[in-house]
């Protein structure tokens, strides 16, 4: 049961990156590596799996806390390897 739950939001999250698989079809301007479906697949898959432990674990605001405080490192993570926010050696060019 756990696993299924698990598998659900680990593929829901992915499916998120249809959209650049997509846009890339359509335009030049989103030029995508197969590495770097790869890491943001990581990425999503870490956020879901996240999100679903706190979910399981707690209830009320502390899931709520967690699952923001998630979202905050996944945000500054992904600015970070997308434009260089802070500068740090893994950011993109």
């Amino acid at each position: 049961m756990q696993f299924n739950r698990r598998l659900k939001f680990v593929l829901s999250a992915n499916a998120l990156l249809l959209v650049p698989f997509t846009a890339m079809l359509f335009t030049a301007q989103v030029n995508w590596s197969f590495f770097d479906f790869v890491v943001m697949g990581l990425m999503l898959s870490i956020l879901a799996l996240s999100i679903e432990w706190a979910t399981r674990k707690f209830r009320g605001r502390n899931a709520w806390i967690l699952i923001a405080g998630a979202l905050l490192i996944f945000v500054l993570l992904w600015a970070e390897m997308a434009v260089g926010l802070f500068g740090s050696p893994i950011a993109g060019s």
